[in-house]
């Protein structure tokens, strides 16, 4: 059974060592959602953008991939990490009425990325949000999941279903 690794025994917070891991090439993929109010899917199936900020969808993938390199900064015990590459996507599905944000995060290194993938995802929702809300406030960020990690010691892991 796994153990907490961010705890010490006396209950205490402190950040795991990994000096002694080896380097390897991890991988992490992240998925989140955001359902749209009527009025700003009907201006994005429009393809009414940009809106007075600029795109919404090209603002919030830069903002999810500086996200990402800021990860040490707002998670309070994640390792710093060279980033190898991130990649965040952000999609209108139009049958779901709705933006599925994807961040890809990569690294060869001791520790994994998928914080840094689960927080690309975070900030571009929140970015797309700011975005919009001058149209609708109404949008629900939900569903911010990692869907596959791979490398390191634990190998690679699948999300059961990663649908978003």
């Amino acid at each position: 059974m796994a153990e907490w690794t961010h705890f010490d025994t006396q209950g205490r917070p402190n950040m795991v060592d990994v000096g002694g891991k080896p380097v390897s090439h991890r991988r992490a993929v992240a998925r989140g959602w955001i359902d749209l109010p009527d009025a700003i899917f009907a201006k994005l199936a429009e393809g009414d953008t940009p809106l007075a900020k600029g795109d919404p969808f090209k603002v919030a993938e830069l903002g999810g991939i500086m996200g990402a390199k800021k990860t040490p900064e707002l998670i309070p015990l994640c390792h710093a990490i060279r980033l190898d590459g991130v990649h965040v996507r952000l999609e209108l599905v139009r049958e779901k009425k709705g933006v599925r944000v994807t961040a890809e995060a990569s690294a060869r290194d001791v520790t994994g990325v998928e914080m840094e993938a689960l927080t690309a995802v975070s900030v571009a929702a929140l970015v797309f949000y700011d975005m919009c809300k001058g149209i609708d406030k109404g949008m629900v960020i939900r569903d911010i999941r990692l869907v596959h990690k791979s490398g390191g010691k634990s190998g690679e892991w699948n999300a059961e279903t990663e649908e978003l």
